[in-house]
């Protein structure tokens, strides 16, 4: 009798240590790109984002050094990024904990089933007295073995009495990297790229390779300077991109941040301005589709279709949800198929893909793709994260009535001078930056008195 009973403990220690994982470390020289986080002290910290417990974030170094890193000591873009992480972590934990469990062993169960077993084999062992049947006595192990695969086989079945199922999801491939690069190959090296096992990041200054503000009619005032898209403020494209359940409207959100980031490395913006403009109709955009934020940040609000005298057929941006935006032509040289309310289709390929025109909405319609918003920006002025984000240098400006962007010239490598007019005469504004980041701006009106300012970023 000992057998059996031994029998089934080994079985039922077995089964409780039977799951696991096949794991493994960053190494030098395989190639791991880490990702840097800067505290607020001015400090950096290299290493890719584990996990997080009471406001401390894990992160996984070279050779598996584990670094903790308190949130709150991180500048400020990254401690949104580090907090837009362990949001997706505890998204991805909902996700891993349905209603309906995948097979584990069930011990509450287990010993349920154990404790009805006894008492059907107890009955059993009644009637046999009472009926005087008879058992082979020298079957009794391979009952005793019947008898514990049938229980741990019930255990181990999927626990709960709910009748929810899972919603079939249509499979899209990864993006591959190498797709990815060869779309922002021409740009380089005024920007950079990497990527990790989520993301591909792309790493610019925010001023393209082109001309800029030269026909705008309504003008905020705002003049560019180089932004910060670098390290932990770069921008990111999902490598796996997934249909969204309802496709967030663009008519009605994302009138704050970026939905795209053009293949030069200059963010996208919905068409519509945050106050519901279009901003290409309003006269807010210059010849090239772009124009200047509160942050003196240059970013397009309509396609930037001139990329593809550059790209060719590849595609002339990504948006955030990691689908790509192609021009006026398919990827394979055809006239361009009729898009749907998202702005895109799917393509010969299978895959989904917006393209860029010259009507609205411009870009993105709709975000087919599943994105995550910022929980502290409501709509219709919230933003997907994770989002690079602008340094401002000097306070905003406000719009100067009249005024007609006529030319934008660079002077030296570390500024430029805007030529502005307003009837028959001309204002100007010049402006520089020096290595230690001060900014001083010559700003020139019409009647020709001038106003000198810096700024220390």
């Amino acid at each position: 009798m000992k057998k059996p009973i031994i029998f089934l403990f080994v079985v039922f220690f077995l089964v409780k240590n039977t799951s696991a994982h096949i794991g493994g470390h960053y190494h030098s020289g395989d190639g791991t790109v880490f990702n840097s986080w800067t505290l607020a002290n001015g400090d950096h910290v290299q290493g890719n984002f584990m996990f997080s417990r009471d406001g401390v974030m894990y992160l996984e170094a070279n050779e598996g050094k584990v670094v903790k890193v308190i949130i709150d000591q991180l500048m400020p873009a990254d401690k949104k990024l580090a907090s837009f992480k362990v949001a997706q972590l505890e998204k991805i934990n909902q996700q891993y904990n349905p209603t309906v469990s995948p097979s584990v062993f069930d011990f509450k169960k287990f010993i349920q089933i154990i404790i009805w077993f006894t008492i059907a084999g107890m009955l059993m062992a009644l009637l046999i007295r009472v009926f005087n049947i008879e058992l082979v006595t020298r079957n009794k192990y391979r009952f005793m073995v019947g008898y514990a695969s049938i229980l741990l086989i019930v255990a181990c079945s999927k626990s709960g009495t709910s009748t929810g199922t899972v919603t079939p999801i249509t499979s899209i491939p990864k993006t591959t990297t190498t797709f990815l690069d060869s779309a922002f190959a021409a740009f380089k090296p005024a920007l950079s790229t990497r990527y990790d096992a989520t993301y591909f990041y792309i790493a610019s200054t925010g001023i393209p390779n082109h001309n800029m503000m030269i026909g705008i009619t309504n003008w905020q005032q705002q003049v560019p300077i180089p932004q910060p898209y670098t390290d932990a403020n770069s921008w990111s494209i999902p490598l796996q991109p997934a249909y969204a359940t309802t496709p967030l409207s663009t008519k009605t959100n994302l009138m704050k941040g970026a939905v795209a980031v053009a293949v030069n490395g200059i963010p996208i913006f919905n068409a519509l301005n945050n106050r519901g403009e279009d901003s290409y109709l309003i006269g807010e955009l210059d010849n090239w589709g772009g124009h200047c934020g509160k942050g003196d940040d240059y970013h397009y609000h309509a396609a930037p279709m001139h990329l593809s005298t550059i790209n060719g057929l590849k595609p002339i941006a990504f948006a955030l949800d990691g689908f790509a935006v192609y021009g006026a032509k398919e990827p394979d040289g055809t006239n361009m198929s009729s898009l749907d309310t998202c702005h895109g289709h799917v393509g010969s390929n299978g895959v989904y893909h917006y393209h860029g025109t010259q009507d609205y909405p411009y870009v993105v319609g709709a975000m087919k793709g599943k994105v995550t918003l910022d929980p502290t920006t409501p709509a219709p002025e919230n933003q997907i994260l994770p989002q690079a984000f602008t340094k401002p240098v000097r306070p905003a400006t406000s719009p100067l009535k009249g005024a007609v962007i006529t030319d934008f010239a660079a002077i030296g490598s570390n500024g430029y001078q805007l030529t502005y007019k307003i009837g028959l005469k001309f204002g100007y504004v010049k402006y520089s930056w020096d290595l230690n980041n001060k900014y001083t701006y010559i700003l020139t009106d019409t009647a020709g008195i001038s106003t000198t300012t810096s700024y220390q970023r």
